[in-house]
Parts: C-alpha cells; sequence; structure tokens
C-alpha cells in the first residue's frame, strides 16, 4: 500500500488556499499512483482556529469545502484529512475518510488538551469510540494528535484488529520536541506491535510554530523514514505485508540541524510567514550595535532578503562610538541599509516641554523616542517593526513600555541572553555577518554614563538559569536556592518576574521554543496580592 503523508502548510482562517493547497497535493498523490494521501489535524481550516469556531459563516464556508475536498476522490486516491465535524451545536476535531466521492468514516479526537498553548476544551466535545477505517482490507487506527500521548486509544484499535496507526497532528515546535515525540510514538508501536506514522503541520501561526519533523515508525519502535523539518515535505511511504504484518523499509533519511541551526532557522520560519500572514514587506528594527539587534537583523535578512530590511542606528549622548562601529559594521556585512537619526533634539525638546523629571524618566523617554522614529519609519515603509527584546529581558521586565517594548513581532521573545549569544555564535560560523567584538563586550542599554545591564541584573547566565527553573521547571525559591543559587538572588528574580506582568500583557506576539513561553502558558492576573505577600513573608525568612 502506497501512502503519500502531505506535510503541509496550511493557514488559519485560509479556507479557499487551504483547498487548493489539498486539491494540488491530492492531484499529485494521485498522478504518481496512491493508495492514499493524508493531510494533517485541521489542515483545512489551520491549527489553531481559536474564536472563528465561533463564526457561523466560518463554518459553514469550512464545511462546503470540505465537502468539494470529498468530490476529489471520485476521480483521484483516497484521502484522510483532518477537519471540523459539527453534530447539531456539537464541534468536534475529526478526521475524514474520503472515496469515490463518499465519505467512509470519520474519528473524532478523543483526548482533547486544555493545557499549555492548547484550549480546545473550550471549542470541542471528546470522541468516544476508537473504531478502524477500512481501506481495501486494510484497518487504519487514526489517532489525532494528543491520542497517542495516552496509551487507551492505540490500545483499543489494536484491540479492535488494526493493521497500522495513523497520527495526524498540529504540534507546536519547542526544543526536545521532536525526540520527546518520537519517544511517545515508540511506546505506542511497541505496546501494540503496530507500524505508526506520524504526519505533523508544517508552518508559523503568530506565536506557534509547526515544524513539521514527521516519521514513520515500524512495530519494533524503529523509524524507517524521517521527514524535512521546517519546510513541507510530503513523501509517499510504502507498506508491504509479510507474515500478516505491516511494515516499511527505510527511507532516504531528513537532513539533520543540530540544536542551534534548528532553533535559529525556527525563528527564521516564525518571522517570516508572520510578516507574510499579516502583509508586511520585509522588516524595520533598530541597531544598537549590541548582541540581541545584531542576530534580529541576521535573523530578518535570512526571513526577507537584504534589499528587504531597514536599519536605523538612533544615538543619544550615552551612545559610545563603539556601537556606532558595531551597529554600521553589522549593516554592512549584512548588506542592509542603515541610516543614523539622533535622538538628542527630541531629548531637549522633551526637557523643555517637561522640565525636571527624575533620572529613570528621562532614561525611558530615550527608548520612547527611539519606537517613535521606528513606528513611523514602518508605517511609511510598510515594513514589520522587529522588537529586539530577549525572553531574559521581558520576564524580568528590563524594557520600557511604549520604548523598547513597541513592535509588531518579537522574534526572540522566549530566547533567553545566553542563548542569543550562542544563536549569534552559531549564524557568526556560517557566514560572520554579526562582529565578533559584540559577542564580548558587557551588554548595556547605554541610557546613562556607564551603564551595564549587570547594574541592576544578576549576570545573564544565573539569571537565566534561575528564570529556566521558575518558568520551565516551575520550582519554589527554596527549591532553587537549594540548587546552589544565592536566596535572595532567587527572591529577587522571583521579584522582578512578578513585577513585569502587566508588561507581558502588552508585549508584541513571538515564537514559542521552550516548554513554556511567557505568553499564553503563563497567565497570571496583573493585579495580585499573592505578590506582595510572597515578597513579605521571603523578607521575614
Amino acid at each position: 500500500m502506497s501512502v503519500v503523508l502531505a506535510q503541509g502548510n496550511f493557514r488559519v482562517g485560509h479556507l479557499q488556499a487551504n483547498a487548493e493547497r489539498i486539491a494540488a497535493f491530492h492531484q499529485l498523490a494521485t498522478k504518481i499512483g496512491a493508495d492514499l494521501i493524508v493531510f494533517p489535524e485541521l489542515a483545512l481550516c489551520g491549527y489553531p482556529p481559536q474564536d472563528l469556531l465561533f463564526d457561523r459563516d466560518f463554518l459553514a464556508r469550512h464545511d462546503e469545502l470540505l465537502a468539494q475536498c470529498a468530490q476529489l476522490t471520485q476521480n483521484g486516491c483516497t484521502m484522510l484529512i483532518g477537519a471540523l465535524k459539527r453534530d447539531g451545536d456539537a464541534l468536534y476535531n475529526s478526521a475524514f475518510l474520503f472515496a469515490e466521492g463518499q465519505m467512509l468514516a470519520v474519528q473524532d479526537k478523543r483526548e482533547l488538551p486544555n493545557s499549555g498553548v492548547f484550549d480546545e476544551k473550550r471549542y470541542f466535545r471528546p470522541g468516544t469510540a476508537a473504531r478502524p477505517m477500512n481501506l481495501h482490507g486494510v484497518r487504519l487506527g487514526v489517532l489525532l494528535c494528543e491520542d497517542a500521548w495516552t496509551p487507551q486509544a492505540a490500545h483499543e484499535f489494536a484491540e479492535a484488529g488494526a493493521d497500522v496507526l495513523l497520527c495526524l497532528n498540529a504540534s507546536p515546535f519547542e526544543t526536545g520536541k521532536r525526540e520527546e515525540r518520537e519517544s511517545i510514538c515508540k511506546m505506542r508501536a511497541l505496546e501494540n506491535d503496530l507500524p505508526l506514522l506520524y504526519l505533523n503541520l508544517v508552518g508559523a501561526q503568530d506565536d506557534l510554530v509547526f515544524d513539521g519533523s514527521s516519521f514513520v515508525m515500524n512495530g519494533d519502535g524503529e523509524v524507517a523514514a524521517r521527514f524535512a523539518p521546517l519546510r513541507e515535505d510530503p513523501q509517499p511511504v510504502h507498506l508491504t505485508r509479510d507474515n500478516g504484518r505491516w511494515s516499511m523499509p527505510p527511507g532516504t533519511p531528513a537532513e539533520a540541524m543540530d540544536e542551534d541551526e534548528l532553533i535559529y532557522q525556527t525563528l527564521v520560519l516564525a518571522l517570516r510567514e508572520f510578516a507574510g500572514r499579516n502583509g508586511y514587506k520585509g522588516a524595520v528594527l533598530g541597531l544598537s550595535g549590541g548582541i540581541d539587534s545584531a542576530l534580529c537583523a541576521a535573523l530578518a535578512v535570512d526571513a526577507f532578503g537584504a534589499e528587504q530590511v531597514e536599519t536605523l542606528f538612533l544615538p543619544s549622548p550615552f551612545t559610545s562610538q563603539e556601537s556606532r562601529e558595531d551597529a554600521f559594521a553589522c549593516a554592512t556585512r549584512l548588506g542592509i541599509a542603515c541610516e543614523e537619526v539622533s535622538i538628542e533634539p527630541g531629548m531637549h525638546a522633551f526637557a523643555r516641554m517637561m522640565g525636571a523629571m527624575p533620572k529613570v524618566v528621562l532614561e525611558e523617554n530615550q527608548t520612547r523616542l527611539r519606537a517613535s522614529l521606528l513606528l513611523a519609519r514602518a508605517r511609511r515603509s510598510g515594513r514589520l517593526l522587529i522588537n529586539t527584546g530577549n525572553k531574559s529581558e521581558m520576564a524580568t521586565g528590563y524594557t520600557t513600555m511604549y520604548g523598547d517594548l513597541c513592535g509588531h513581532y518579537a522574534p526572540l521573545k522566549d530566547v533567553y541572553k545566553t542563548l542569543v549569544y550562542r544563536l549569534a555564535v552559531w549564524r557568526i560560523n556560517k557566514g560572520a555577518p554579526i562582529p565578533e567584538r559584540i559577542l564580548h563586550k558587557p551588554p548595556s542599554a547605554e541610557l546613562a554614563p556607564g551603564q551595564r545591564d549587570d547594574d541592576v541584573l544578576p549576570p545573564y547566565p544565573v539569571l537565566d538559569a534561575i528564570l529556566e527553573q521558575l518558568l520551565e521547571q516551575n520550582l519554589t525559591i527554596a527549591e532553587i536556592a537549594a540548587c546552589g543559587h544565592e536566596r535572595t538572588t532567587v527572591q529577587e528574580v522571583q521579584r522582578l518576574l512578578d513585577a513585569a506582568q502587566h508588561k507581558r500583557h502588552q508585549a508584541p506576539p513571538g515564537p514559542k521554543i521552550t516548554r513554556k513561553a511567557l505568553a499564553n502558558e503563563r497567565r497570571y492576573p496583573i493585579s495580585n496580592g499573592w505578590y506582595v505577600e510572597r515578597s513579605v513573608a521571603g523578607k521575614s525568612n
């Protein structure tokens, strides 16, 4: 049996475009003589559709196009597609099997994830039965994403006589996720002694990136083939039957990426897709001569091409000559335009209007002046304004509202400062677009003479280690202190994290790459008395 796994980019809300893409993939599969083509979870409407699912016109159009997808099979191969199913007022996340223009079977998703970035219980009813679909005598056990993460559904399919497990997914990227998926699916394959075909969506949607990285494995849990990460890669898979068992021969291995390359290319894809899906023509950003803006400039060039990237160097009286040299050296190496516009006249104008102000107000006003200039330039050019802040800064509030917190998209939003350096080194090794001096100078906002980040924050290796334990591992202050960190330092990082919640509520979107990003996976109230109580209790201990 020949099965095409259509690892494709199906966009949220682009119903007509998705239907046309489905038709094109189906035509390709039919042309090569495939018996079946499989599409990812919710391929027709894109994932996650969120509250589009409350729009009745959207649902009606979806159903019209799903019927058209069924008609494709009148003169072509059988299709298994992830799509919405309506039953009265109930809505299901389902997989439909179409052949000869008719629906042969449907399987509803049973396990609805409702944590982290997922809130499927807000929209869907869970399925109940697990019945194999019959395709030319081959019994298919169809799992939908989370169904594979518990043993029950796969076991029920096996008990009902399934020959092959097919898993349709919209599984977002995070570091280590590919290995975790394969580990989970290996358990399902071994538990049931069945081959498993895992198909994932590819593309970026706001703060999620779907990395593809589909794979197929035999009943012994050994991977027979892996698909490419981060790009469309529809491939045929050939299953043969021997002594009543179905299996797949080894395929051509996908290109290998180390972790830093995979993260870097994930950020590039996220930036390119967000801009493209929202009508932006390239990018604008401020080049400061620091590591964050240098890495963002490299990402922008790799996403859009140098001719579509515009940068501004916006010095104040506190900007060093070294920063000027590094900013322009970076622009030159990347082949992008960089214009210098001093914010000093604006600083003087503000001082005349407002009179004497506290030092912190004058510092924050510099970033807001820069933001106004960058926003104006982005508006004029129709380009996306890149926010260059990183996860360490956004977690601790080391950013100014309506200043350096502004932007349309923040590619480093889930990237710790220490990882920023790692990614910059990786990119330097691939073509040296970032001056190495930027890697070695102390980080500074340069809003006052002699200012350094570590004047107000712990050194970034210490800060990032504590943040990772607070955020991703959900450890308490006492548990982190027991790992060897100074308790007072941990308490201060926790205080900064708590106090910056209002800033994060207004931060631009950015791609998730860690187990717990700062957006939908961390839903804390802004007005929160526990922060004060915890702080007081900590001081008394």
